[in-house]
């Protein structure tokens, strides 16, 4: 088979790895791809939301199975458009993206499938957002109604800091045209988990969970980001609780998207907030986390490749998955001056030594080649560490020893990932 995949990240680096050693495979290539992802698969120049370059290339190189990696892709029909000319894809279509793409679809899905979630209202009007605020107050969390990297989400402990994040979404439009308008929520409190699935538009097979680290600094202060850091599996998340979820948050809205029409085909990412009164849906994203599926993928045994096209075919049903019964922790290295004003251009060395741990890979992110052949920060988060053993501090114990390994001045990176479990 001839395989793209879509994206530039560590969670596309990740996909590209997982999936470069299976028998089935004959070519794999990434658009675009980074100097990481090169050394697994032929990096194509298109960029993610070029969809009709991207399908020309799927045509002219007879391209059995697309992978989308990003959510925007997704969102802009990527899908659809593969579908179209005959190619699979396995993601969810424009009008399945919206799970994602929009908060308030989520929303009232949940409201019609009697999924468990959180209280919530849709503003149009800044004014009237405000006003919702100071009546109700705080805590309330605050979220762009369409995609905003990850970063369109304020959990505000003060009115101050609610009506400051709406300013900034519907007044400012600091995330473009995704803030147009708001969903705002009651705040949730308890654990929070990434539990994905593997849809097929009826069925889903669980591929685990994980706990994203998301503000970016050492005990969950400073702003929110893209995510610093993931482990998995989750300790407080058992199978039995897994399966629960399964029934009542993810079933349930296969079943409403296949009643709206729409189908739901690719990787559903259900982000959970463990409550006293049970599991509730925060949020649903279309794909793959980012760091989570570094992670999850680490400690995969089966080949994903077959998975990912059972998904396309629809025949899920009778399809398992096998995973190493070991612990993988990711600890995400970012740029200084991230998540604002990522500083870009320093070089990166003692990768291949990080890389020689015991336990260790290390995918890239935002990186690029420079000049001279050396490798150099282009983006925000910009490589994710993983260490995989048998239990959680161990694993974590290999990643940090794999961040130190790493000759980089100009990087940081969270000290407590997976603190929490331990």
């Amino acid at each position: 088979m001839k395989v793209l995949v879509v994206g530039s990240g560590g969670r596309e680096h990740a996909l590209c790895w997982a999936i470069a050693g299976s028998p089935m495979l004959t070519k794999l290539y990434c658009a675009p791809g980074n100097p990481g992802i090169a050394a697994v698969a032929a990096c194509v120049d298109i960029g993610a939301t070029d969809i009709a370059s991207l399908v020309g290339f799927a045509q002219d190189n007879l391209i059995d199975l697309v992978l989308p990696g990003p959510e925007a892709p997704l969102v802009a029909g990527i899908t659809d458009a593969m579908e179209a000319a005959g190619i699979a894809c396995c993601g969810p279509t424009k009008a399945a993206a919206r799970l994602e793409g929009s908060k308030t679809f989520t929303k009232e899905l949940c409201d019609a499938a009697s999924i468990p979630t959180a209280l919530w209202e849709r503003f149009e009007d800044a004014e009237a957002a405000r006003e919702f605020v100071r009546r109700r107050g705080a805590p309330v969390v605050v979220k762009a109604d369409g995609l905003a990297a990850g970063k369109g989400v304020v959990v505000a402990q003060t009115e101050a800091e609610a009506l400051s994040a709406i300013d900034a979404m519907m007044d400012r439009r600091v995330f473009g045209e995704a803030g147009a308008a708001v969903v705002l929520e009651e705040c949730l409190t308890g654990e929070e988990v990434s539990l994905f699935a593997l849809c097929d538009g009826e069925d889903a097979l669980i591929l685990g969970s994980a706990q994203d680290h998301k503000r970016v600094g050492d005990g969950d202060k400073g702003p929110n980001t893209g995510g610093m850091g993931a482990y998995s599996p989750v300790p407080s998340f058992p199978a039995v609780l897994e399966q629960a979820c399964l029934e009542q948050i993810i079933r349930p809205a296969l079943k409403e998207m296949v009643r709206l029409g729409c189908p739901f085909r690719g990787i559903l990412f259900a982000g959970l907030m463990l409550t006293a009164e049970g599991a509730k849906l925060i949020e649903f994203n279309v794909r793959f986390g980012d760091p989570e599926c570094q992670a999850l993928l680490c400690r995969m045994k089966s080949d994903l490749l077959p998975a990912l096209l059972a998904a396309c075919d629809g025949e899920l049903r009778n399809f398992d998955l096998r995973w190493h019964n070991e612990s993988a922790v990711a600890v995400v290295m970012a740029a200084r001056g991230y998540p604002d004003a990522p500083e870009r251009g320093s070089v990166i060395g003692g990768l291949d030594e990080a890389a020689a741990v015991p336990g260790v890979t290390v995918f890239h992110a935002g990186t690029a080649a420079g000049p001279d052949g050396s490798v150099r920060a282009a983006g925000g988060r910009v490589l994710t560490v993983c260490g995989v053993a048998p239990d959680l501090r161990q694993a974590r114990d290999r990643a940090y020893a794999g961040v130190d390994a790493i000759r980089w001045p100009e990087g940081f990176c969270r000290r407590d990932i997976g603190g929490k479990a331990l």
